[in-house]
């Protein structure tokens, strides 16, 4: 078993409490879905927002989805001109056997563009 860090991201269409946190959930479902990883594998969960994300924190989204226990902290995202608007990232460190080259990081909708070479 080794550490790993899985990134991901999600593009909101709208900042709505709502959509928020299930765009997040579905974020790291997936996340954790294709990476087959295990709530009982799970280190910590950063999560990011931009600037222009007000309605929630992101990390709400985790402890709905059972993950209460896991330790979660959301941050401010630089706020960098031309940046992409409405973007929730996240950082997934797990205690897992897939090697670094294995890891599949996740970029849904829009966030797609932040790294086209990654993107499912």
């Amino acid at each position: 078993m080794a550490l790993r860090a899985i990134r991901g991201a999600i593009q909101l269409e709208t900042d709505e409490r709502e959509h928020l946190l299930k765009s997040t959930a579905e974020l790291l479902s997936k996340v954790l879905h294709v990476n087959n990883i295990e709530n009982s594998a799970l280190v910590s969960i950063l999560f990011t927002a931009t600037p222009d994300i007000t309605s929630e924190f992101p990390a709400l989204a985790a402890r709905e989805l059972g993950l209460g226990d896991v330790p979660l902290m959301c941050f401010v995202e630089m706020d960098v001109k031309g940046a992409l608007d409405r973007v929730v990232r996240v950082m997934v460190y797990a205690d897992i056997a897939t090697s670094r080259q294995e890891i599949q990081h996740v970029y849904l909708r829009g966030a797609t563009a932040l790294r086209l070479d990654l993107a499912q």
